[in-house]
């Protein structure tokens, strides 16, 4: 019969021997190398949350799941249940539909990480991608043309007509819909 001791001492011995493997390969170079990719975002909450009472016009809210600016807000008095309302009516960024939402003043509402980025329009795929030129002098082709027939219609047609384009993204929620174009002139050729 084993003592606990004896138990003890062999399952030392058991990981001493791993060990040493692990080391050996090591030193060989025959073990792989775990490398990871840092990503700034992973993790981070897409929204944060800010009280209802606090939320103004031209502020940003999340309304239905969908990343809203708000445009109307109006407050009621307390009621017999002791919460004051926020009326808000609020435009989806992403497709401009107009979106509304009652909340107690007190209550937390998600209000979303937005960004505004500027690029320059280089070049209009055939499938409805656009290739922009970013500050850095990359170049991204992950983004859609909008939705929005004007400003479709617009960006088009100065882009047919040799215009040098800026385009404004606002990015939340993991969408980047295209909300403003800048004409900066006609391309002059070096």
């Amino acid at each position: 019969m084993l003592n606990s001791s004896t138990i003890v001492l062999m399952v030392f011995d058991k990981i001493f021997q791993a060990s040493r493997e692990v080391v050996a390969l090591v030193i060989s170079g025959t073990m792989e190398e775990h490398q990871f990719q840092s990503m700034a975002d992973v993790g981070a909450s897409k929204t944060y949350p800010q009280q209802a009472g606090t939320i103004r016009k031209n502020g940003y809210i999340v309304i239905k799941n969908r990343p809203c600016v708000v445009v109307e807000v109006s407050t009621s008095k307390t009621g017999k249940h002791g919460h004051a309302k926020c009326h808000f009516l609020a435009i989806d960024i992403s497709n401009g539909k107009k979106l509304e939402d009652i909340v107690p003043s007190s209550h937390n509402c998600d209000v979303p990480h937005v960004n505004r980025t500027d690029y320059q329009l280089i070049d209009i795929s055939e499938d409805g991608f656009v290739s922009l030129l970013t500050e850095n002098g990359n170049t991204k082709d992950d983004l859609k043309l909008s939705t929005d027939d004007a400003q479709l219609t617009q960006i088009k047609e100065g882009f047919g007509k040799g215009k040098d384009l800026f385009v404004t993204f606002m990015s939340a929620i993991g969408e980047e819909p295209i909300c403003g174009l800048k004409d900066i002139g006609p391309i002059i050729p070096s």
